[in-house]
């Protein structure tokens, strides 16, 4: 057995330890401003589908741009789109702060700036986490995401009480003021961040074709298809005792700021206690276990904030789904993460984040509903039967163990020297690829072709087909297209050291004296697309 790596192992990398604790202050500020737009919400308004609204204002932009943001932060510098993004909250910020000190903000306009601060992080997210893996070895990978929940949670533990003090001492413009002051550390450790340049010759991909590519691996990996799925029911029915909880602290238990922050502090401690036990729960369970005992933990913690009217009861209540929130996300992200290649894990990232913050923005919404038509308590009690069928899905569904495939480049492609004088962006490209098969192989190679057929299209292959030459039946003919030049190329560059066993195989069965022989063409029309269709004659221009 391997050894255990440390939770605290990915601290030993400077690039990730800096940008750790920038982004440490930076998520205190934040849990302070959602202290003070929650609780400035239900200053506002009676309505209780707006204050579940203010959760939902921000996941939705998550689940709306994450996909755009994924497929540039595969195509572009992410140090640079991090930036971007961090500037884009700051100006917001600022602006959210002027306002509440002029007292303009109205229920709609404080959503329209949650919602604009939601766009930051879906820009800003995917491109941070992808970066995790370029910080620190694959191997470390698990430790940095749970590091990466830890410092959240650590600031969840404390902001939000802190926050909750703060508008009760000096209102909700003093927290949006805050949270404005804490993004200058982390733009600053970005600026000082100099990540190693991607070597690639090849041409940008243009965002529609990196979100198909993107879109196409997802697809074909059953695996990732899964973690969305699970995220998905997770973030609907776990959104109801965040979204809920400031109406919890105001008609519950009769309380007000404070006594949401502490609350949410309270999670916060579970969640961080989750995190430090992540490693050995991940030893001794598997990772469906962790999974269905994260939603039994959240439902059973519903069941009982609905009906507790003591605030010293629903905190130590809440330091459970604190710990189930922490254990069932990081184990979703670090699955996808050591299920994916470099060249898609933000797009795979973003994915997930679509599927995830996708049902927190909805179940954020059904329950603010629910909870303003039948009552919070009711609401509560309904989300956790939710919660239910979701450890129940594990029984058809599971998630499964963390992938020790090696997903680095294979590089034994070599761009081929070409007779004509290609452009990257010529195309359409055919590849055929010829193989000699003995009959009693034919099977194994059937079975092998059915893999591969998977790993071509997950790579970026369209219109796969295998076929048998009728006059020499040992013959048969692999056939693919990519859009253009620079697609095949970047097809065949994204095969990965795991992707090679099943290569290894096929030329193992083929039985030419040379190895499979492979034809690239490109389509060329010999009649123009007018050409063959019925000329009428040229209109009369003089009637």
């Amino acid at each position: 057995m391997p050894d255990r790596i440390s939770t605290l192992a990915p601290f030993r990398h400077q690039t990730f330890r800096t940008i750790w604790i920038a982004s440490l202050a930076s998520n205190f500020g934040s849990l302070i401003q959602a202290v003070g737009a929650a609780w400035m919400m239900t200053s506002i308004t009676d309505s209780e589908d707006m204050v579940a609204l203010v959760q939902a204002s921000t996941a939705l932009p998550i689940m709306l741009f994450s996909l755009i943001a994924g497929a540039l932060a595969d195509n572009v510098n992410r140090r640079t789109l991090m930036l971007t993004a961090q500037f884009f909250m700051l100006v917001v910020s600022l602006t959210l702060t002027l306002f509440a000190y002029l007292d303009l903000l109205t229920p709609w306009l404080l959503l329209a700036f949650t919602f604009l601060l939601g766009c930051g992080v879906a820009l800003n997210n995917p491109a941070w986490q992808a970066s995790v893996g370029d910080m620190v070895p694959r191997e470390v990978l698990p430790a940095a995401v749970t590091i990466n929940s830890v410092g959240f949670n650590i600031t969840r533990s404390v902001g939000p009480a802190i926050g909750g003090a703060i508008v009760a001492a000096a209102g909700a413009a003093a927290a949006f003021a805050a949270n404005s002051m804490s993004y200058f550390a982390l733009i600053y450790a970005l600026i000082r961040w100099k990540p190693e340049g991607r070597d690639n010759a090849l041409p940008r991909e243009t965002l529609l074709r990196a979100l198909s590519a993107g879109l196409g691996y997802v697809v074909m990996s059953p695996n990732i298809l899964n973690v969305l799925f699970r995220g998905l029911v997770f973030g609907l029915s776990a959104s109801a005792v965040l979204a809920l909880l400031p109406i919890v602290a105001r008609d519950l238990v009769s309380g007000g700021p404070l006594t949401y922050g502490i609350m949410l502090g309270a999670f916060g401690v579970g969640a961080i206690a989750g995190a430090m036990g992540n490693s050995r729960l991940r030893e001794k369970l598997s990772s469906e276990a962790i999974v269905r005992l994260s939603f039994l933990g959240f439902a059973a913690s519903a069941a009982i904030i609905a009906m507790s009217s003591s605030t010293l009861l629903t905190a130590i209540v809440l330091l459970v789904p604190g710990a189930c929130w922490v254990l069932a996300l990081s184990l979703f992200n670090t699955t996808v993460q050591l299920s994916t290649p470099r060249w898609v894990v933000a797009r795979a990232l973003s994915f997930y984040q679509t599927a995830t913050f996708g049902g927190i923005a909805g179940g954020s919404w059904v329950w603010g509903i629910l909870s303003d038509t039948f009552g919070v308590s009711i609401a509560l009690t309904l989300s956790s039967l939710v919660m239910l069928l979701g450890a129940v899905v594990g029984m058809r569904l599971p998630l499964p163990q963390f992938s020790d495939a090696n997903l680095d480049p294979l590089n034994r492609f070599n761009v081929p020297m070409l007779s004509l004088d290609l452009q990257p962006r010529s195309g359409p490209i055919v590849s055929l690829v010829d193989y000699t098969i003995a009959d009693e192989d034919v099977p194994e190679f059937l079975t092998l072709m059915s893999q591969r057929r998977r790993i071509r299209i997950r790579d970026g292959a369209r219109q796969w087909a295998l076929m048998r030459d009728l006059e020499h039946p040992e013959i048969w003919t692999e056939t693919y297209h990519t859009a253009t030049w620079a697609d095949y190329v970047r097809h065949n560059q994204r095969r990965t050291q795991a992707d090679a066993e099943v290569w290894d195989a096929i030329r193992i069965l083929h039985r030419g004296e040379e190895g499979p022989r492979v034809h690239r063409l490109i389509e060329r029309q010999t009649i123009p697309p007018s050409d063959d269709i019925f000329h009428k004659s040229p209109p009369d221009l003089h009637h």
